[in-house]
């Protein structure tokens, strides 16, 4: 296979409640066009992803938001279906959550939520990074507004119920985009 028709196979998946993750998987997706690869950013909420399907990429990426401390559920299934493929393309796997608004919780080992999801699918993923996601207290629903703010509050973050800060450093996204276009080229 060339490794033209190779980058053509790249997968991009996003899972959201509020709409950061696929604003991330678009960038991604525009840096990897840059790249020459085509990624079409699909929502695990749309539609489940085969095993079958995920087999047949050269490189998988996920974009997950976490909610209340753990992945959406259908990132998590999509997760346990990659785990399930005995020979998995490389995987870049970047979870969205606010405690990453933190540099030290940016990693896959500084950051507990994707160092947890690794650990539980025991996963190997070719990259793994955590995207500070945006904090919209206005935009949620009232219940919702209080949890987040217990756990800003938790986590000594902003709990002013009209705050609305995007921690998403985009810089950081472009230089994900960047080492997953170089993905291909090694698999």
């Amino acid at each position: 296979m060339s490794t033209d028709s190779r980058r053509r196979a790249a997968k991009l998946y996003y899972a959201t409640r509020d709409g950061q993750s696929r604003h991330i998987a678009e960038h991604i997706s525009r840096r990897l066009a840059a790249s020459g690869i085509v990624a079409t950013p699909q929502n695990l909420a749309a539609a489940p992803v085969s095993a079958a399907e995920l087999a047949q990429a050269s490189v998988v990426v996920l974009v997950a938001a976490v909610r209340y401390g753990r992945h959406l559920h259908e990132a998590d299934r999509f997760l346990a279906s990659y785990a399930s493929l005995q020979s998995p393309p490389p995987l870049a796997l970047a979870s969205v959550n606010l405690t990453a608004r933190k540099p030290a919780k940016a990693t896959a080992t500084g950051n507990g939520y994707l160092r947890k999801a690794i650990a539980r699918h025991r996963l190997a993923p070719a990259l793994a990074v955590a995207f500070a996601g945006r904090l919209d207290y206005p935009s949620y629903g009232w219940l919702d507004r209080q949890i987040i703010r217990f756990i800003m509050l938790l986590t000594r973050g902003p709990t002013d119920p009209s705050t609305c800060v995007e921690y998403t450093s985009w810089p950081a996204v472009d230089e994900f985009a960047a080492r997953i276009a170089e993905l291909p080229r090694g698999s």
